[in-house]
Parts: C-alpha cells; sequence; structure tokens
C-alpha cells in the first residue's frame, strides 16, 4: 500500500496494489500490518456500507464525544470525498480538503479521529464503505453545515444536493461543538 499525505496533516491517501489480469482483480483494501509500518496504526471495531443516488450529500458528520477515525473507500461509482478540521488547537482548524473516490481508482482515505466528514455522489449512483475505529453514537453525533462559507468547501455540484433532515439542520463552524 502507498500512503500519501494531504492537505491536512494527519489525513491520508492510501492506494493499495491492485493486481489484475484477464480474470479481474485482487488488492488488500484493509492490512493493519502494512497501514502500521507506514505509520498509521488504527484499531476499527465497526463496518458501515451506504448505498445513495446521484446529488446525494452526506455529512459533514463527526461525534464529540468517542471521536471515531474512518477508513474510507468507495466500492461502485463515484464520489466526492471531503475531510474538514475539528481540532480547534491545530493549526488547520476550519480547513478542509476534498477528492474524488471511486471504485476504479479503488483508493481510500484515512480520516483520523477530530475530523468532520462527507461525500457527495457524482455518478449515478454509489457504494462507499467506512471502517471505523470507535462505535456509532446518536447522542454524540454532530453534522457540520455542508456549505458554511466559513470552510467554503468546492462541492462539484450541479443544482442542489439531497441532504438528510440532520444536513440541512447542520452548524457553521462558528457555532459547532468542536474539539479541543
Amino acid at each position: 500500500m502507498k500512503l500519501t499525505p494531504t492537505s491536512l496533516p494527519d489525513v491520508w491517501l492510501i492506494e493499495p496494489r491492485v493486481h489484475g489480469d484477464v480474470r479481474g482483480f485482487f488488492f488488500e483494501s484493509y492490512n493493519k500490518r502494512a497501514l502500521a509500518e507506514a505509520g498509521l496504526e488504527a484499531e476499527f471495531v465497526q463496518d458501515n456500507h451506504s448505498r445513495s443516488a446521484r446529488g446525494v450529500l452526506r455529512g459533514l458528520h463527526y461525534q464529540i464525544e468517542h471521536a471515531h477515525g474512518k477508513l474510507v473507500r468507495v466500492i461502485a461509482g463515484e464520489v466526492f470525498d471531503v475531510a474538514v478540521d475539528m481540532r480547534k488547537s491545530s493549526p488547520t482548524f476550519g480547513r478542509s480538503m476534498g477528492m474524488t473516490l471511486s471504485a476504479e481508482d479503488k483508493r481510500m482515505l484515512w480520516i483520523p479521529p477530530g475530523f468532520a466528514h462527507g461525500f457527495l455522489v457524482l455518478s449515478d449512483n454509489a457504494e462507499f464503505l467506512y471502517k471505523t475505529t470507535d462505535y456509532w453514537f446518536a447522542e454524540f453525533e454532530r453534522s457540520l453545515l455542508w456549505n458554511d462559507p466559513a470552510i467554503a468547501i468546492e462541492w462539484p455540484l450541479v443544482g442542489a444536493p439531497t441532504l438528510a433532515a440532520k444536513d440541512v439542520a447542520g452548524r457553521p463552524l462558528s457555532l459547532a461543538d468542536v474539539y479541543l
């Protein structure tokens, strides 16, 4: 696996070694030892799988307690994936980064605890998998406003996104619960 830093410290692009031939392909989507050797050590406790249609925007989600890291990837379709640094003590607090992930490129992102996360579906539909380092707790989940001008994420949108009620009600960074 090849790990490449992104514009936000601690957020990593992970590119697996893909072995392909006329039969198809094979790759390790997770190898604890290989990631640890590259400096990324995480203990995962939960796997999540979502399917969404074009224009669905999920996020920007985080848990104010039981903060969890996420190892994310797309197994069908294409998404624009975003991480936002929610750590008040960080020099990159409030900054975001985004990149396209697809089933075709097989790239993954590591989003550590302390970051909000979301994605926009760019293909007709997409299936998104992510491993988490802690369990989901509804009472601690928060939504950062996806279009907060203070964060200025350049979502590759055509028209308005389809949002869940909790994402419509997301809080701007200036009013959001943050990590110290």
